[in-house]
């Protein structure tokens, strides 16, 4: 694992991209002396003994019941315990390396009153690869992800579990084995820690990052379908959507158009051909994905804000030594990212499904039945295309909003709560079904060019068929299909087809390199 910089409050979206992909953040050293400052800012209002919701009072309904200075230890130590009652299989440990980073980012941006010792604890947990295991359900998105959270910190005191390079240990022995001390917490260091947006945000982008590969696959795949059917590269013609002016409609018409661009199956139909206008699934690729980038660019745009933002409370600030409590916790904003996420995805896939269909059925794509040679005595690619519609309808189901709901908790002193850990959870699982659709594409769009030989498509779309081809052979009779689309769906994952395309610039998502 490779070392980053980490900038609390200006970290971009390649810093979190590279964390979640394994990255170890260190936090800049410029942040040490606000770290320091807010925690002796406590340290002052305890010594004040004026109350102070989150440092000397109960929480929640609670915060009306005044806790004396000789209980703060304990009343922190209980809240993270009382807390800690999440549910479900633990979350991915990606995903928890995240969520921890973006906690670091947080605290360290010298508002929340924790110790300097305490951010120590969590650069030096993410530096020896010892994760906290955090059950993924029981969060409601305010206030704050109170109970994944309350795990995280559970494991920073010893309690509970955490994955270590050598397997799932009790919290106490791997922070044996790493030579690490558990932390007895301060004033309002355990509520610093369980409160804020993080498990709902590193979530979602996680999903964002996984959807970046997802669309880029798509267009590369989508291109290669068009050529597969003989479709027009007409419809991508810059001046068409100049005309529209929606940048991310100029970005996917322009990158369809290059990834197309020198096909020798194109130009073997440009003159005489009798089709005048392609299905919508081809004609209209520009329309629907560049509506999916927007979406997609509108949410990286709002999580690269939340990433960087300060979501526990109460909020300290040194310059007057005040203690603000507000509702930074609610994570609205991350809610709506999530669903916007959901929308874009599901309508990559079903798009990619619409395609497979296409290819499938004679009288649209002139090839045969089913992409394969005996129809009848085979069936070809007859079912692949029933799991890729089974997915897509899986997907519009979970493509409901999860925004607009709402339940009440903490006996209605949280009468308005986000659902944006539900909604940024489920999109992992999304993506992957839309992966797969991708990958049964690029099987279909595969084999339809063969059936164009000895006509080859653009440079590089021969090299994302080579790409498959060498994984997957030609389909000539039926077998087992499982494997195969197996391979073609690991390909879309890994980003093996993107890289394939790779002379053609596909369009940027969020704000940075992938």
């Amino acid at each position: 694992m490779t070392d980053l910089v980490l900038n609390p409050g200006h970290a971009t979206l390649a810093d979190w991209r590279a964390i979640y992909r394994g990255a170890v953040p260190k936090l800049h050293e410029s942040c040490r002396p606000k770290i320091k400052a807010s925690a002796d800012t406590v340290a002052k209002i305890v010594a004040k003994g004026e109350p102070v919701y989150g440092i000397n009072t109960g929480f929640g309904k609670l915060a009306s019941v005044r806790i004396p200075a000789a209980d703060l230890e304990t009343l922190q130590r209980n809240i993270v315990l009382s807390h800690a009652a999440g549910v479900g299989e633990p979350m991915p440990v990606a995903i928890v390396r995240l969520m921890m980073a973006l906690k670091l980012a947080s605290l360290a941006q010298g508002a929340s009153g924790v110790q300097p010792k305490t951010i120590a604890l969590l650069e030096a947990m993410l530096a020896a690869d010892v994760i906290p295991v955090v059950p993924a359900q029981g969060s409601v998105g305010a206030s704050g992800d109170l109970a994944p959270l309350s795990h995280m910190t559970a494991a920073m005191i010893g309690v509970g579990e955490c994955f270590t390079p050598h397997g799932r240990v009790p919290a106490k022995v791997a922070f044996v084995s790493h030579g690490l001390e558990p932390l007895t917490l301060g004033a309002k260091e355990g509520l610093a820690l369980l409160n804020g947006t993080q498990f709902s945000t590193a979530y979602a982008l996680a999903a964002l990052f996984e959807a970046e590969v997802l669309y880029h696959s798509a267009l590369v795949v989508g291109a290669l379908s068009t050529d597969a059917a003989k479709g027009s590269d007409a419809p991508f013609d810059p001046r068409i959507h100049a005309l529209r002016k929606h940048k991310g409609q100029i970005d996917s018409a322009d990158a369809l158009r290059a990834l197309m661009a020198g096909s020798a199956i194109r130009e073997s139909h440009r003159i005489g051909d009798e089709r005048v206008q392609d299905p919508y699934c081809l004609r209209c690729q520009p329309q629907v994905m560049g509506a999916a980038l927007t979406v997609l660019r509108q949410a990286a745009d709002t999580l690269g804000t939340e990433a960087n933002g300060v979501t526990d409370n109460p909020l300290i600030f040194p310059e007057d030594g005040t203690a603000l409590s507000g509702g930074n916790f609610h994570a609205e904003p991350v809610a709506f990212a999530a669903d916007m996420i959901a929308l874009a995805v599901c309508e990559i896939g079903s798009l990619s499904e619409r395609r497979i269909a296409m290819l499938v059925d004679p009288a649209l794509s002139g090839m045969p039945a089913f992409l394969t040679p005996k129809p009848g005595l085979n069936s070809g690619f007859m079912i692949p295309q029933v799991t890729a519609a089974a997915l897509v309808s899986e997907n519009k189901q979970k493509a409901y909003p999860a925004s607009v709901d709402s339940i009440p908790t903490s006996a209605n002193q949280e009468d308005h709560v986000s659902m944006a850990a539900h909604g940024a959870r489920r999109l992992i699982g999304m993506v992957e079904n839309a992966t797969a659709v991708i990958g049964i594409e690029l099987l279909a769009a595969a084999q339809g060019c063969d059936f164009h030989a000895p006509l080859a498509s653009s440079g590089p779309l021969e090299a994302v068929r080579k790409a498959i081809r060498a994984k997957v052979p030609h389909l000539d009779e039926d077998r087992h299909f499982h494997p195969d689309m197996e391979k073609a769906i690991a390909l879309v994952r890994s980003g093996a087809v993107i890289e394939a395309a790779g002379a053609v610039k596909l369009p940027e998502i969020g704000g940075d390199a992938a």
